[in-house]
């Protein structure tokens, strides 16, 4: 397959402030061959009319006749994507122009399938579009990295290393065997979504700019943000019961250690953010 299919499938919910930045940052890849599914979580505001002014036909758009909540829509995405490849792009995030192009080619590269995911680094930003930060994987050179070791770095950095689903991109064969997302502990409900597809094989670093993802005050990150510490419990004990991810007690113990610290960081973050000024 000389230009396979990616599926880039955008969740959404009263997204209409950030959707079409959202959008315009896929329909400006250097890589066309994609199909954008826009699945509208039944919004009050006009997010219908605002994608009804795309002619693009790569778009399709559904609205679903009732609110299902974030994890039940982002479900609704695997099971609608078509391509060779999937990524889950939420509604306020943005991808840099050669995320697919880059993303794709180290997958297709990988003829027997040994690389699960593909991911890069990734900016934080505010509302307006402004950088705060970039964050990706310090001291990583560009490359393939062991599948455990990855687990355990996330682990004992108490956070996802990883990134936000807009910033991975995995093979669409492999929705079938890792399953839906699970929610059950919101906060890390994508980092879970990278350690089930870390099952099926190593992730490849590109160290590149691959997204950005936007922190605003009525975004869901923020909303559960204050909650990170407990959800991150919940998670590390789920996955520390599978050995099949060989985290120790001690890995245990200095992830918790250390998501207590990125919560408490994290809500002064957005304290100053969004109302120290």
């Amino acid at each position: 397959m000389l230009n396979p299919l990616v599926s880039v499938c955008i969740p959404t919910y009263r997204g209409a402030a950030f959707l079409a930045k959202t959008i315009d940052s896929v329909l400006s890849q250097t890589y066309p061959h994609f199909e954008v599914w826009i699945l509208d979580d039944n919004s009050p505001d006009n997010t219908q009319t605002l994608v009804a002014h795309y002619s693009d036909s790569r778009i399709k758009y559904i609205r679903n006749t009732q609110n299902l909540g974030p994890e039940a829509n982002w479900n609704r995405c695997l099971e609608l994507a078509q391509g060779k490849y999937f990524k889950l792009l939420p509604h306020d995030d943005l991808l840099a122009a050669d995320c697919l192009k880059e993303q794709v080619a180290v997958l297709e590269k990988d003829r027997t399938g040994e690389i699960a995911l593909v991911f890069g680094s990734r900016q934080i930003i505010d509302p307006d579009g402004r950088v705060l930060m970039t964050r990706g994987l310090t001291r990583m050179q560009p490359g393939r990295i062991e599948r455990r070791m990855l687990i355990k770095r996330c682990i004992r950095a108490g956070t996802n290393l990883i990134g936000e689903p807009g910033n991975g991109l995995f093979r669409h064969e492999l929705i079938k065997r890792v399953g839906s997302y699970d929610a059950s502990h919101p906060y890390l409900v994508d980092l879970d979504y990278w350690f089930r597809i870390l099952v099926h094989g190593d992730a490849y670093y590109t160290s590149t700019q691959t997204s950005a993802f936007r922190v605003s005050p009525g975004s869901w990150s923020v909303e559960i943000g204050d909650k990170q510490h407990r959800d991150f419990k919940g998670f590390i004990d789920k996955f520390q019961s599978d050995k099949r991810f060989q985290i120790s007690r001690i890995d245990r113990m200095i992830g918790l250690a250390k998501a207590r610290l990125n919560t408490l960081a994290r809500a002064l973050f957005y304290r100053y953010l969004f109302f120290g000024k």
